[in-house]
């Protein structure tokens, strides 16, 4: 049954496209349906997609080579209405027979139901109507062309256009453009008008954009008239604009040159219903005002309090709040100095980055009290936000353990703690989740739980007992912030307890760059439950007992079914094999595997201390949301335990018995972990765009150390990683996933994904995925999970797919189906489309796009 409806289901959806397939249905008898604009220039075509762009008429879009859009429109009945009502007009006494079933008023509305006319408004408004070719529309389109290459420099471009029929109904338009030669540009003059001008603009060590030899671009006209007027506003000249700037091109006597004039008038002031002239006067600043704490109802009150701190002048309605300096230090306009709009816009981006206040207003008046009027009084006016906020989120989640998740949190945030601008947040948060993964004896839908609190304190300056301005000067907004907090989980079976804190400071060398310092970072891991963790982690459990079912020789280590117990005859046994207590030696297969078992229990049940010290730099050239050409590059590298040994060797402190120090009685992590992350996006224009991802990490142990803890490890798999495996399912090596959570120390991964619409709002992916990880300078002896040269890089597991996208513009709704295109987990020669099938393919469920 379940075969046939499948087939039913088939011969619908191919009938459907099948009568929809007449691309030319709604298409006028004598008119003709576009199906291609080609541009022609001197005689070859050109995919060039700014040209492409001028167009007033593109074909209806396609998916995959098929016009799903227009098919689906014309699937659509354009008038259901009349389709209704004719069907009573055609069949005479149809409505009174209906009437007296349904009753008038219900035929009618069965008019306006989703069968007889809303899935025809759904077809329509998902639809696509026809392109038809319009000559007007096409003329347009020439002209765009035109100007187009106009603009490029090629002065003497001519256009025309034809039009090819290619099929019944159907045809493609071809722009013929003939360039002709491009202009260069030969000499380059300046007539500055003003002279303070005149000399700010030789004196700039930026280079001019027009250059002498350069094709003629309008575009970089434009570029360079923003440039100069950047500079000049910069260095005094408050009243400037970019509408001062134009530029005169000479042709005349040239052959494929052009001389240029760079013309800079004088000031046009506005004087009643008359203009005058006069050469631009370059501001310095009299006096800065800061009002601390500014509205539009305090503005007709009268100033209370007031102070002046190194130049600034802080006014105040009521009774100054603020340390002097946490506000002055936000503000890069002093007193003397030139008006400059770059020290306008970064007071602003420190003010907004205090979080105290609500934008921030910086405004400027000519001070009447300097006779050459050549002075200006800055004035900032702030707002405070509320001093005490309160807030509450109540979220759904999936993650990479969680199916299916439900978490809260409340928060308090304070500000201006100690009168300096700081700010303390105070958070608590609770999550219930349902894992598949996960132990359940109980078979409880919620078997997934953590709940914890958080402190985070801000300072809006590096906190260090030394200046720091040479280093990191306030112009990269440095901030500080000291964090704690605890966590207890029950989310891979040994129920954690996870206890946190911190000082890290944080800046911005430039404007899209960050880095940040973590100085301390403390984590203290306690398990509760260790004695779970074969309950858990069932494949090890599984292992150990097949290799105990033939050697094990102590009666008390199995249960009346031959099976080890949990956890005594589990632990007795294995410490028996590592003891040469069974027949099992050190060189035996099984005596390996009983050994790397042990290993891995030990390391994910004992309790971990780390203290890290790291350094995080991130570069993007992303503008906004909207930008889909742009690169980011994020490395960061991490130490621990470092400090501590250098301590503990200082103090000539004793070390446990397996040769390492201890804190708190425990043997704290000692390691060096360092990463890199690259993304990448095109935008081929007609939101399609290409992104891709390449990481590598690895994380070594030494000293105190010799392996990496579990939450400082890495894992393949998952919706943001390789999709056609499950999260931990992937690696390492070519260990075809032996354990429950397989991690290790080392990864790489990369992918690739082709994104593009669909339908509205629905948008697709076709996506490839590669990468793994591998156990490398620790203490794993599964020769199969080890990298031990670039020959494992065979190893290396890809996974291709396709994908659907949701686009509620705040976030994004994602479906992956993955499948296993090379697995390393399988014998060489049989590892290529072993497992390419719906059988073994993965969906992934995400919120927003995985890179």
């Amino acid at each position: 049954m379940k075969k046939n409806s499948t087939k039913i289901i088939a011969f619908i959806l191919i009938a459907i496209f099948i009568c929809a397939c007449n691309a030319v249905k709604r298409v006028p008898n004598g008119k003709n349906l576009l199906v291609k604009n080609n541009i022609v220039v001197n005689g070859k075509n050109t995919n060039d997609e700014i040209a492409a762009n001028q167009m007033y008429q593109k074909p209806n879009g396609t998916l995959l080579g098929f016009k799903l859009r227009l098919n689906l429109y014309n699937l659509a009945n354009l008038n259901p209405d009349s389709t209704y009502q004719a069907k009573f007009k055609n069949h005479p006494g149809l409505y009174e027979r209906q009437s007296k079933i349904l009753s008038a008023k219900q035929v009618d509305r069965l008019g306006q139901s989703f069968l007889y006319k809303g899935i025809h408004e759904f077809l329509k408004s998902t639809g696509e109507p026809p392109v038809i070719i319009d000559t007007a529309k096409t003329k347009k389109s020439l002209l765009r062309l035109k100007f187009y290459y106009f603009n490029n420099g090629f002065f003497n471009v001519s256009t025309d256009y034809t039009i090819d029929s290619v099929a019944r109904k159907k045809a493609k338009i071809n722009y013929n453009i003939t360039t002709g030669p491009a202009y260069i540009l030969d000499t380059i003059k300046t007539n500055i008008m003003t002279p303070a001008l005149d000399s700010l603009y030789k004196t700039n060590p930026e280079a001019p954009l027009i250059k002498s030899g350069n094709q003629y671009k309008t575009s970089d006209f434009e570029d360079e008239k923003n440039r100069v007027t950047t500079y000049f506003r910069n260095h005094g000249a408050y009243y400037f604009q970019p509408t001062y700037v134009t530029f005169d091109i000479d042709t005349i006597g040239k052959k494929n040159k052009a001389d240029v004039t760079l013309i800079v008038n004088n000031n046009n002031i506005q004087e009643r219903d008359s203009s005058r002239t006069e050469p631009f006067k370059l501001y310095k600043i009299s006096d800065v005002n800061i009002y601390t704490d500014y509205s539009a109802a305090n503005a007709k009150k009268k100033i209370t309090d007031s102070t002046t701190y190194n130049n600034f002048n802080l006014y105040s309605y009521k009774k100054l709040k603020y340390k002097p300096r946490a506000i002055t230090d936000a503000v890069f306009i002093n007193k003397g100095s030139t008006f400059s709009d770059t020290r306008t816009t970064l007071s602003s981006r420190y003010l907004n980055n205090l979080k105290i206040f609500n934008y921030p207003s910086i405004q400027y008046e000519v001070d009447k009290r300097d006779s050459t009027a050549q002075s200006l009084i800055a004035n900032v006016y702030l707002t405070p936000r509320k001093k005490y906020s309160f807030g509450a989120t109540f979220d759904v989640t999936h993650s990479n353990i969680q199916d299916f998740g439900i978490g809260a949190s409340i928060s308090e945030t304070i500000r201006n703690v100690f009168n300096r601008a700081e700010t303390l947040e105070i958070s608590t948060r609770l999550n219930l989740g349902s894992s598949k993964d996960m132990a359940n004896p109980n078979n409880n839908f919620f078997n997934v739980s953590e709940y914890g609190v958080d402190l985070k304190l801000n300072f809006p300056r590096i906190l260090m007992p030394f200046g720091t301005e040479k280093i990191i000067p306030k112009r990269m907004i440095p901030s500080t912030s000291v964090s704690a907090g605890f966590s207890k989980q029950r989310n891979i079976g040994l129920d954690k307890e996870n206890f946190t804190g911190g000082i890290a400071y944080n800046w911005s060398p430039k404007r899209n760059n960050t880095a940040k310092l973590e100085l301390l970072n403390a984590q203290f891991v306690r398990n509760l439950n260790p004695n779970n963790y074969f309950n858990v982690y069932t494949s090890s459990y599984n292992e150990l007992n097949g290799i105990a079912n033939q050697y094990n020789t102590v009666p008390e280590n199995v249960d009346d079914n031959g099976n080890l117990t949990i956890p005594d005859g589990a632990n007795k046994f294995t410490r028996q094999v590592l003891t040469d207590q069974t027949v099992l030696r050190p060189g035996d297969p099984d005596y390996k595997n009983v050994e790397s078992i042990e290993e891995r229990r030990v390391r994910l049940t004992e309790n971990d201390f780390i203290l890290a010290t790291s350094y995080t730099f991130t570069k993007t050239t992303k503008k906004d949301l909207a930008d889909n050409t742009f690169y980011q590059f994020k490395t960061k590298i991490e130490s621990a335990g470092t400090l501590l040994t250098a301590i503990s060797n200082i103090a000539n402190l004793p070390k446990n018995a397996n040769g390492n120090y201890e804190i708190f009685n425990l043997a704290y992590s000692e390691y060096i972990k360092t990463e890199f992350d690259y993304i990448k996006h095109w935008d081929f224009g007609k939101e399609k765009v290409l992104a891709v991802r390449s990481f590598f990490g690895i994380a070594i142990p030494f000293g105190n150390s010799n392996y990496i803890p579990f939450s400082r490890s890495y894992y393949a798999g998952g919706s943001n990683d390789n999709r056609a495996w499950q999260p931990y399912a992937l690696g390492p090596g070519s260990t075809n996933a032996v354990n429950d959570f397989n991690e290790a120390n080392m990864k790489i991964a990369m992918s690739a994904e082709l994104r593009f619409k669909i339908l509205g709002d629905v948008k697709g992916a076709i996506f490839a995925d590669a990468g793994n990880i591998w156990n490398v300078l620790d203490n794993v002896v599964d020769e199969k999970a080890k990298f031990d040269n670039l020959n494992d890089l065979a190893e290396i597991a890809l996974g291709t797919g396709f994908g659907l996208r949701y686009d509620l513009s705040f976030f994004v709704i994602r479906l992956d189906l993955g499948f296993k295109t090379y697995n390393p987990a399988h014998d060489k020669g049989d590892r290529w489309f072993k497992e390419y099938n719906f059988g073994h393919s993965v969906l992934n469920f995400g919120i927003n796009y995985p890179f």
